[in-house]
């Protein structure tokens, strides 16, 4: 069996992306119950020179925007960065999983050894392909998706790890 550089790009932001919207919208929820001013959960970061909950999410999708998009040799799609409600994180999310909706198999066939040019800690490197998706964007969206999990978790919102995975 073949996997296609879709099914693990395409296919593995989408389901994350979805699971991530349950876990903001269980944020939201358990805010509410609790009578807790939502920008305490938004706001919130685990260490001091850690991005705070809503950074997280815009970095997430930033990364699930931008790996197909880099792969199929288009535009990156540029977003503000200014959202600052759980309602604008949740647009932000379903603005990233309609922009995915309009890749292909075929848009990104081949995309393993094409060359992608990008600028990783403060330098500018180019990666084939592959070695872009599996060594720099993924390991950079579960990061920042796992962490505005954790945020979450920190702060009393009990979620769980089928939350995380989208069986909730």
């Amino acid at each position: 069996m073949t996997i296609s550089m879709y099914d693990i790009s395409v296919g593995v932001f989408s389901a994350r992306l979805k699971a991530l919207a349950s876990v903001l919208t269980a944020a939201e929820q358990n805010a509410t119950e609790r009578k807790i001013d939502p920008n305490v959960f938004l706001t919130a970061r685990l260490a001091p020179d850690m991005f705070a909950l809503a950074r997280q999410v815009q970095i997430a999708t930033d990364h699930a925007k931008g790996a197909p998009s880099r792969l199929a040799g288009r535009e990156v799609p540029k977003y503000e960065d200014n959202e600052a409600s759980f309602a604008e994180l949740q647009a932000r999310i379903a603005k990233t999983l309609d922009h995915l909706a309009t890749f292909s198999a075929a848009d990104l066939d081949g995309s393993e050894d094409r060359p992608i040019e990008l600028r990783l800690a403060g330098r500018e490197v180019q990666l084939p392909g592959i070695q872009y998706l599996l060594n720099a964007a993924m390991p950079n969206f579960y990061f920042h998706v796992t962490t505005a999990y954790d945020i979450l978790r920190h702060n009393g919102v009990p979620l769980s790890k089928q939350t995380f995975l989208g069986n909730r």
